[in-house]
């Protein structure tokens, strides 16, 4: 059975550096463009929205080594269209590395939204770019089945010595500004990608058909993102096309996943039980106001537009298109965005915001449309409740094409973005917060991820801080703590649901182990790491008797061996 959703956020923290609040704006933001139908580029477009200050920025291409300076009043939009040398420094078409990246930042610290739009005749895809303070080092790849053409993602380095993994396999390096392209003649969705520092992740696919035998094809082009972002509650709208596929990947063997308004199309397992990297798709009814996904551990999930042939639209309108959806936990007060001005050849007619919000908050949503007074949401299709999410989303058009949107609601809300014409459609996460959703602990500030048995500890007296994020009920804490140098880990049943503890402990090596049980869930969340507590030694020199001892006076593991020792002949 589905559970209620507590709108909560727990933090119990001594120091912010064991978890960060991240939203889609931002102030420095990375990004790649992978191949649409075609080998050469068509139009690429870059819009990015200021925030409630004026600011200034900078767009560096990284191969070209050059720069576009840029400018935004309050709320006001910009709008940059590639010129040809910078499609092709950007537009990924062979698999390997390349300096094919974008580096976009402002001047004073000032927030700012990005979008990119990759645009051939008919093949078109857009997606938000999240900022730094948004990515991570752990991602699964949410693609469709290709045609032809084949499947793909792209990786963008955002610092030097990173290295990737492709499903564990031997570490690609890149240094900063950097791109993996990777491409596939098969669906990739599923597969793991890990890095040891953080990296921009967009799944890309040149060409598919949604579903295969939907009748017409199309690009699609989504930042995805982290594993740590992922949450346990999903309420999936639908665009006002009436039918949606969904896909749903897991981050953890035996993932359990529940849902209520969706109907069942696949599942690697054959159930609704996965393992990671598998996944399940479904099928979302507009007549059905949306459906409510819930699981037992982090899963990601997208939502497809799909070809027109399938969803009956009539008219030809719309095509593939992909939007990473986030979960119930992101909600944030407030989201900003731009609807998309196509150029060149395009059958992109409409534009709409699918905007989501709990159901008793969302006669309080307003928008402000180019900086202007808040009001109601209005010209739209009305609000759809789902009493099991206790959600409801509502379709908007975006007719101001050179205005922002400026959505509000304290209670929280997310805002994806669509368009659509005859054979031709983009469908993106417009806003949303981007919070760490994991459970973590701290040892003196020190993240439990970074507690390997590398790490020393040279104070004897250590505090462990709790930090558990999200739309979360934490009905209880465990603690385990292994004696001095034993591997054997005992339950303290005297730190039982504290947070925040403080103990001395004497130089050698200690586990920890944090269990998390929340949400009503049999099974805990697990979080280890090793406590390696150093002894500080004081040597002075020692002259004569046969030998000396150099100055020491530092602190170090236990079973450190300082100088060699003579032994007597």
């Amino acid at each position: 059975m589905l559970k209620k959703i507590f709108h909560l956020i727990i933090i119990a923290l001594l120091s912010v550096s064991t978890i960060r609040s991240q939203t889609t704006s931002g102030t420095d933001f990375w990004l790649t463009f992978g191949r649409n139908w075609a080998v050469y580029p068509g139009d690429l477009q870059i819009r990015i929205v200021g925030g409630d200050e004026a600011t200034t920025g900078t767009i560096e291409f990284t191969e070209l080594g050059t720069s576009v300076p840029f400018s935004l009043s309050p709320y006001e939009v910009y709008t940059y269209n590639l010129d040809n040398d910078q499609k092709n420094a950007v537009y990924n078409t062979n698999m390997g590395i390349s300096d094919k990246s974008i580096h976009i930042t402002t001047h004073n610290n000032k927030a700012v939204t990005v979008y990119a739009m990759n645009q051939q005749g008919a093949t078109t895809d857009a997606t938000n770019i999240l900022p730094i303070t948004a990515l991570g080092t752990e991602y699964y790849q949410i693609s469709y089945a290709p045609l032809s053409l084949g499947d793909s993602y792209a990786v963008v380095a955002t610092e030097n010595d990173t290295k990737i993994s492709h499903n564990g396999e031997i570490p690609i390096p890149l240094n900063k500004g950097e791109v993996y392209y990777c491409t596939s003649a098969t669906d990739m969705t599923g597969a793991h990608i890990t890095s040891n520092k953080f990296v921009a992740f967009f799944a890309l696919c040149v060409l598919t058909g949604i579903p295969p035998y939907g009748g017409t094809a199309d690009h699609l082009y989504q930042q995805l993102a982290p594993v740590h972002t992922w949450g346990y509650n999903f309420f999936v709208p639908t665009s006002h096309l009436g039918i949606e596929r969904v896909r749903i990947v897991a981050s953890k063997n035996g993932t359990k996943i529940d849902q209520i308004g969706g109907d069942f199309i696949y599942s690697s397992s054959g159930g609704y039980t996965i393992d990671a990297g598998q996944y399940i798709e479904l099928e979302v009814l507009l007549d059905n106001n949306g459906c409510f996904i819930q699981s037992d551990n982090p899963i990601g999930v997208c939502t497809y537009l799909t070809s027109y042939t399938y969803n009956g639209s009539g008219l030809l309108i719309s095509d593939p298109a992909q939007a990473w959806l986030p979960a119930i936990e992101q909600t944030a007060p407030n989201a900003l965005i731009a609807p998309f001005i196509p150029i060149g050849v395009t059958n992109l007619t409409d534009h709409y915001a699918i905007v989501m919000t709990y159901t008793d908050a969302a006669p309080y949503t307003e928008v402000s449309i180019g900086g202007g007074t808040p009001m109601p949401l209005s010209g739209g299709y009305g609000w759809y409740d789902n009493s099991d999410a206790e959600m409801s989303f509502y379709i908007m058009p975006l007719t101001n094409l050179n205005d922002s949107y400026y959505f509000t609601n304290d209670a929280g809300l997310i805002v994806l973005c669509y368009g659509v014409g005859p054979l031709e459609s983009y469908y993106y996460l417009a806003g949303s917060s981007m919070r760490n959703l994991s459970a973590a602990f701290s040892a003196n500030g020190v993240p439990y991820t970074e507690m390997t048995g590398d790490y020393l500890f040279c104070e004897n007296e250590i505090t462990f801080t709790t930090a558990i994020t999200g739309s979360s009920e934490m009905d209880s804490l465990r603690w385990y703590i292994s004696a001095h140098n034993s591997t054997v880990l005992v339950h303290d049943p005297l730190l039982d649901d504290l947070e925040t503890w403080t103990r001395t402990f004497r130089a050698g090596n200690y586990l920890v182990k944090m269990e998390v049980y929340h949400n009503g869930n049999p099974e805990p969340l697990v979080y280890e790491g090793t406590l390696c507590v150093g002894a500080w030694i004081k040597l002075s020199p020692r002259p004569g008797g046969g030998g000396s001892a150099p100055f020491i006076n530092d602190c170090f593991k236990v079973g450190t061996i300082l100088y060699p020792v003579a032994v007597p002949n």
